[in-house]
């Protein structure tokens, strides 16, 4: 069979799972049978939402009780090692054996401790023929919020801004300014349901009083993130509403307000490694950073980002704040109508 060819399917069947399964990572399964008329799908599934059904257990679901015979004689495709524990959910390696499957393929082995090779131990032990590394670029590629998270122990960091033409971010003394376009704030709007913590700076929660939700897309509301050294942002902030979890970082107390949680950092140590160890710690797998401009310039220079999304507008300003410098490897690059987005990643 062409292995390729079914676990493309399972990777565009995973990527439907993306915005509302993290801390998990998103994984597709497709269930094929081939006899003499040759291969044909008879069951694929993903997981859809964090804390439900896996995607092994969804595509076994799907299969037709008049096909649910032909699995001992199915190979299995999935993009992610079959777990091995109980979470909140069964074990998936324990079902694929309970149905006798008679092959499983995998895309990505799983580096998390609790999996990390036990789910493929346990399929060969039980006679299931198991193969694995079919497409694990594009497996890594897809999951890489997931893999930063599992190996480098913080969250994968998306640096996003809009620029003018000049290379200004924002007006004379900090002023807001609509750069970007109504297509490119909707595709904003967008990333903010994919990402499950959207962060800014004091200065941008001060100046701008940001909302941070998803009103232009039709997505979840994930975590607000502001930092707040002094505790001095006004308490009548959009940010502090009480509509979705917000995180504050802050050198002072301690506390929690209704969905506010005011986290305490040290002011002895370096902000960000702090930060970015706390939302490790709570399960956050990426974080996107929305600005200002010194708030990236931190991550920038501390080396903590990985992908970068910068919109050019055709607008001038002639002066205000300026842009970060633009680094990296440029990915893409694409018109979203007058504005320029290009995408770069850490090298």
């Amino acid at each position: 069979m062409n292995h390729d060819l079914y676990m493309t399917r399972a990777l565009e069947l995973a990527s439907l799972g993306r915005g509302f399964v993290s801390p998990n990572p998103m994984v597709g399964c497709v269930i094929v049978y081939d006899d003499r008329t040759g291969p044909r799908i008879i069951g694929e599934g993903w997981h859809q939402r964090y804390g439900e059904a896996h995607a092994e257990v969804n595509a076994i679901q799907s299969v037709r009780p008049d096909d649910a015979h032909l699995l001992p004689e199915a190979t299995v495709y999935v993009t992610l090692e079959p777990c091995s524990h109980f979470g909140k959910t069964p074990p998936c390696a324990d079902l694929l054996i309970e149905k006798r499957a008679r092959r499983v393929v995998v895309c990505n082995d799983d580096p998390n401790p609790l999996v990390a090779g036990r789910g493929f131990a346990k399929l060969r032990a039980a006679r299931i023929a198991v193969e694995t590394g079919v497409l694990a670029e594009r497996g890594r590629e897809l999951n890489r919020r997931f893999f930063t998270q599992m190996e480098q122990k913080r969250p994968y960091v998306i640096l996003k801004w809009a620029e003018t033409s000049d290379g200004f971010i924002g007006g004379p003394g900090g002023r807001q300014v609509a750069i970007s376009g109504p297509l490119s704030q909707r595709l904003v709007h967008q990333w903010r349901a994919e990402e499950p913590a959207i962060l800014v700076g004091t200065n941008t929660a001060r100046t701008d009083n940001p909302r941070l939700n998803v009103r232009l897309w039709n997505g979840p509301n994930h975590t607000r993130i502001v930092i707040d050294k002094a505790g001095q942002l006004p308490a009548t902030l959009n940010l502090f509403d009480g509509s979705q979890p917000t995180l504050i970082y802050t050198h002072q107390v301690a506390r929690q307000e209704g969905l506010n949680t005011f986290v305490h950092l040290s002011a002895q140590e370096p902000l960000l490694p702090q930060l970015l160890t706390d939302l490790h710690s709570r399960g956050f797998q990426s974080v996107f950073v929305e600005g200002g401009a010194n708030l990236l310039r931190s991550f920038l220079e501390a080396g903590f980002w990985d992908e970068m999304r910068v919109f050019r507008s055709p607008k001038l300003l002639g002066e205000g704040v300026k842009a970060p410098v633009v680094r990296g490897q440029l990915i893409s690059r694409e018109m979203v109508e007058n504005d320029e987005l290009s995408i770069y990643r850490a090298v």
